[in-house]
């Protein structure tokens, strides 16, 4: 800024307002807002410089609904792929650009005042890490993490540090999810004892092996980086930009993808917390027609949940919450008319008055039989957020720029974290699956099928079937850490 004590003359005058003017059009006067006036300072343009890692595709749609809150510039671009960044890079070409995101925090970290990540799972965690541990607000990408420990140590990181925090489930900003909490609250389907979610994911190959041919890598593609904290494996085609999602190395199946989506209005509206238990079945790929694959490097076809969580307020008893993918449905409720909609995705509520359900991010509530809708009304008593489901991004870059503890926000690590946790205890049930030892007599025998699995959420493991503990905490690629 221009000190006037420092104005002694018309000629000083003229130069400082040239050199002035020059900067604002170079895009050089919005300063990060800890350079201004450290934390919790709002910035006169009262705008958050923004980082995106990861810009290409979901991460894409991230910057430009942050973006359009008004409240946002987007200042720096990193991602391993530039065909995948491209549009980003076209929208915003003032944004400079990094292909490693430890280069870009090392060199530009006094100039950035959140990060928003959105590279494939097993990358969401030790790039949040860095962020927080820089003192950066960070926005999440669903979920919030590859592995159980990487939740339970990116929530408790979110505390120490101070930051603010948003994973990428929307829908946890929407009107829906609060429509059916205050059904719920008002005792309109009394307690709650049957929770269904579904989904027709995944819609990416599962239950297969791992291609035998290995692909050529895009000139602009940085295989390595992409790898991250994954083991090397060679390059295969298709994997990127999406089909990653059903390898368990990168991805975490159709829970990890729809299920931030699915099990949050539940985990929302009962108050729920990590399962008790979990048991599961999962669909098969038979290789020929007498022998069922065996594919543990990915995720299966489709698979039906059920987890246990403990008893609450809104409920009758511990709660039974099924999850199904694949296209697996749970059986049409009665009160719901022979040609009325049951969706692709959505999740039942069934309680001891009555029924509620609603659409992918808590959209369409609706009571059960549907002429329930037009006879019951209840006072609205949870604030809305401003834009709904827009209005998650904007939430997060206002609550930035406010600072800590400042602005609620609908799914900051203290909530995201947990429900990240209860998904990530479902895929333990799922490889459990596949965990296989050899008979005496030839053969393979499968110890974790039709087990139900007794978690311990204070120890963090499974108290019954060791085997998948390991799955809890895996071992990062030599050169990369979460750095706690």
């Amino acid at each position: 800024m221009v000190d006037r004590k420092s104005i002694d003359s018309n000629d000083n005058s003229r130069r400082n307002f040239i050199k002035t003017t020059a900067l604002a059009a170079a895009g050089f006067m919005i300063l990060p807002r800890h350079v201004l006036g450290g934390k919790g300072f709002l910035a006169p343009s009262d705008r958050l410089l923004v980082a995106g890692v990861g810009v290409g595709g979901k991460g894409e749609s991230n910057l430009n609904n942050i973006h359009n809150g008004g409240k946002s510039e987007i200042a720096f671009l990193c991602d391993v792929d530039r065909r995948r960044a491209s549009n980003s890079v076209k929208k915003y070409p003032r944004a400079k650009y990094y292909e490693d995101y430890r280069e870009m925090l090392d060199k530009e970290s006094k100039n950035i005042d959140g990060v928003v990540v959105s590279t494939p799972d097993h990358n969401h965690a030790m790039i949040t890490m860095a962020a927080m541990q820089l003192g950066k607000a960070v926005y999440v990408e669903k979920p919030l993490s590859h592995d159980i420990y990487e939740a339970r140590k990116m929530t408790e990181a979110a505390q120490r540090y101070q930051v603010v925090t948003q994973m990428g489930n929307q829908g946890s900003s929407g009107d829906g999810v609060r429509q059916l909490q205050e059904w719920c609250d008002a005792g309109v389907i009394g307690k709650v004892h049957t929770v269904y979610c579904w989904t027709d994911r995944p819609l990416w190959p599962q239950g297969i092996t791992w291609p035998s041919i290995n692909g050529e890598i895009p000139k602009e593609l940085n295989w390595d980086l992409w790898l991250g904290s994954a083991p090397y494996k060679p390059f295969i085609d298709k994997l990127v930009p999406f089909n990653w999602r059903g390898w368990w190395d990168y991805g975490t199946g159709a829970i990890g993808d729809m299920g931030c989506h699915l099990v949050e209005p539940p985990f929302r509206v009962l108050g729920l917390d990590t399962p008790l238990d979990v048991q599961c079945s999962v669909g098969s790929i038979y290789e020929d027609e007498f022998k069922r694959g065996y594919y543990p490097d990915s995720c299966p076809p489709s698979s039906h949940i059920i987890m246990t969580f403990k008893k609450t307020n809104k409920t009758k008893g511990d709660l039974r919450l099924h999850w199904m993918d694949g296209g697996i449905k749970p059986g049409r409720p009665e009160e719901l008319g022979a040609n009325e909609p049951f969706g692709a995705n959505g999740v039942l509520f069934e309680g001891t008055k009555g029924k509620m359900m609603c659409d992918v991010y808590g959209s369409n509530p609706r009571l059960l039989p549907l002429s329930r809708n037009q006879q019951v009304h209840t006072k609205q008593k949870i604030e809305r957020v401003n834009g709904g489901v827009e209005g998650h991004y904007w939430q997060w870059a206002e609550a930035a720029i406010a600072g800590y503890g400042k602005i609620r926000l609908s799914s900051p690590f203290e909530i995201a974290g947990p429900l990240t946790e209860t998904l990530l205890i479902a895929n333990l049930a799922i490889r459990g699956t596949d965990v296989r030892t050899a008979r005496a007599g030839g053969g393979f025998e499968y110890p974790g099928r039709d087990i139900k699995m007794i978690w311990d959420k204070e120890q963090l493991k499974v108290t019954n079937f060791d085997a998948v503990n390991a799955y809890i905490k895996r071992e990062y690629r030599q050169g990369w850490s979460l750095g706690t």
